[in-house]
Parts: C-alpha cells; sequence; structure tokens
C-alpha cells in the first residue's frame, strides 16, 4: 500500500439496493402526493451531474461564482476562528470549490482530516485521491452515505479537538422549513459544543433575475430538470416521454423560494413496471421537481439559534448575493 493510499478510506453506508429502494419508494410517494413531486436527489446521475456542471458555467447562473468569491473572502478567518482540525462536508461531490478553505487550513498548518459525505462512491473516491496528493500530510476519510440519514456515522472529534462541518452550495434551500429544521438539528447532534459550523445560503434578491437564473435562455436548466424523468425511465423501467413535460421556474413570494416544475403538455397515462402501476397525468399538471429557497441574513440567524447555534461571522460576495455562515454550536 502507497502511502497516498494510507490516508485515505472510504466507509459504505449506503448500497446500490439502498438507492434503488429509495428512488422507488420516492417516487410513490412523490406521484401519489399533491401536487406530484420528486425529490432533486435524483437529478444527479452521470448526465444530470454533467448538465449541472455546464449550468454552473451560464452567465444567468450566478450562485456557483457568488459561493466561490465569498468562501474566498471568509476562509482565512475560518481557519483563525475556529481553530478547527478536522473538516466534515456534507454532499462534497469533487470537493473542488472546498480547495479554497482547505488551502487556507493548510498555509496554518492545523489541518489534520477531512471527512466527506456524498451518495456517490466514485466521486469520493476521485476526490480523495486529488486532496491526499495536495495535501501531503492530510487524512481524508470518505463516508458514501445520504447525509438525512447517516449522520450518525461521522466520527467524534479527535482527542478534543475542534470539528467543523461545511454544508456550501445552498443546498439547504432545497429543504422546506420543517425538514430544514429537522436537518440543523441533525447537524447539531453529530458536533459537540464549540464545534462549527459554516453554512452557504443564497440570498433573497430581484424575482426575474432568480427566475432566469433557473431558467436559462439556452435551456440547460429545462434539460437538467427533464433528466429526472430519464432517470426513473431507466431505473424504474417508466416510459415517461420527455417532450410531453416543459419546464417551469417560478418565485414563490410567499415563501421566497424559486420552484421547479415539469408541467404536461397533454393528458396521458405513464407505466411504471418496477411499482407495478401507472398515472394517469392531465394536460398542464405539474410535477415538483425543486424549491430552492433564498434567505435574509435575520432569517438564516433566526434559524441556526433554534438549532442552537450562534452566529460568529457572515460574509458575501462583493454584489451581496451569496452568504457563507460562520456559527458555533453552543453548550
Amino acid at each position: 500500500m502507497t502511502d497516498t493510499e494510507a490516508r485515505f478510506s472510504i466507509t459504505t453506508c449506503l448500497t446500490p439496493d439502498d438507492v434503488g429502494k429509495a428512488l422507488r419508494v420516492d417516487v410513490r410517494d412523490g406521484l401519489a402526493s399533491t401536487p406530484r413531486s420528486i425529490p432533486p436527489k435524483w437529478f444527479y446521475d452521470s448526465a444530470g451531474s454533467e448538465l449541472f456542471d455546464e449550468i454552473t458555467r451560464l452567465e444567468e447562473y450566478y450562485p456557483t461564482e457568488a459561493e466561490r468569491e465569498a468562501l474566498g473572502s471568509a476562509a482565512q478567518e475560518v481557519v483563525s476562528l475556529t481553530g478547527a482540525d478536522t473538516v466534515i462536508e456534507l454532499g462534497s461531490g469533487s470537493s473542488d470549490k472546498t480547495t479554497t478553505l482547505l488551502d487556507a487550513f493548510d498555509r496554518a498548518g492545523q489541518l489534520q482530516r477531512y471527512i466527506p459525505v456524498d451518495v456517490s462512491e466514485s466521486a469520493l473516491r476521485s476526490a480523495a485521491e486529488s486532496l491526499v496528493d495536495r495535501y501531503p500530510a492530510l487524512v481524508v476519510d470518505g463516508i458514501v452515505g445520504d447525509f438525512d440519514r447517516h449522520l450518525g456515522e461521522v466520527p467524534s472529534g479527535n482527542g478534543g479537538g475542534r470539528r467543523l462541518l461545511i454544508f456550501l452550495g445552498g443546498t439547504i434551500g432545497n429543504y422546506p422549513p420543517a425538514p430544514r429544521r429537522d436537518l440543523l438539528a441533525g447537524i447539531a447532534a453529530t458536533l459537540e459544543p464549540g464545534d462549527h459550523l459554516l453554512l452557504g445560503t443564497d440570498l433573497v434578491k430581484d424575482p426575474a433575475r432568480l427566475v432566469t437564473a433557473y431558467d436559462d435562455p439556452s435551456g440547460v436548466t429545462a434539460a437538467f430538470n427533464r433528466n429526472v424523468l430519464s432517470v426513473m425511465n431507466r431505473e424504474l423501467g417508466s416510459d415517461f416521454d420527455l417532450e410531453r413535460f416543459e419546464h417551469v421556474a417560478r418565485w414563490d413570494s410567499g415563501n421566497e423560494w424559486i420552484e421547479m416544475r415539469l408541467r404536461s403538455t397533454s393528458d396521458h397515462c405513464v407505466s411504471i413496471p418496477e411499482l407495478g402501476t401507472s398515472y394517469e397525468i392531465g394536460a398542464g399538471e405539474e410535477i415538483l421537481t425543486e424549491i430552492s429557497a433564498k434567505f435574509r441574513p435575520e432569517g438564516i440567524r433566526a434559524e441556526l439559534a433554534a438549532a442552537g447555534f450562534d452566529v460568529v461571522r457572515s460574509w458575501t460576495d462583493d454584489a451581496g448575493d451569496f452568504a457563507i455562515t460562520l456559527a458555533t454550536l453552543t453548550g
């Protein structure tokens, strides 16, 4: 075993059978609900991940670069304010953006361990191999798991060392208020008093700009949205006709979130053999595929306080589009 191989490990909490079962449950429950819905996590097969990468490079889609800029402004202070020697990341993916923060920890010479949590083993393994090459003293312990279910697998602190859990990408906004409270409570239960949370949140802004970010003129986001139907066709044997659905993005001013939906353009029946059932879908009927909540600073502070966190410091990009908030878990 090489030194590189010795410095990373993968713990698997989520098998392909688990993923298949979860998809069947989500589709059965979601298509039976009113309105019909499919959780956004099912966008991200290989094709969906490529489409999302393309979205992040669109001129209209500001969140990725805005968060990167805010993180760059925050990184050095995060290191000094947290004194962390372990970084845990939820939904780490390729860990590409995270290197901005890890570089700052590396310069300070205090980071010992990085614990990425993601549903994709291939993404974790690829990221781990890259990171142990980039940071010769770093140990990477990846967890293949769903952070809605497997936060309990995150190891405890390192002999009194401080931990920093990071949750970036505005992913917290994909949760409605009640599930969001549950997730923040689960994060708090994973940490210990004195540990820190670094949270990325997209901020409320002009609705027209928000809608354009989720409904680009080139149609990349529309293709990404329809890809969830392709996932169901492949994994469940369903016969969704992607051409019968149009992409819809709208701003809900009451909830202050963007909704992405797929609207049926005609009456038709969809069969899903893996579920042993079929669904009549009417013209104009919509399937909710994602919400993306936008936040205000006072709302972020209140939600974190309700979960037991005190805000230490917040940063934004220069335009004030995206916030990075550092909070500590109180005793």
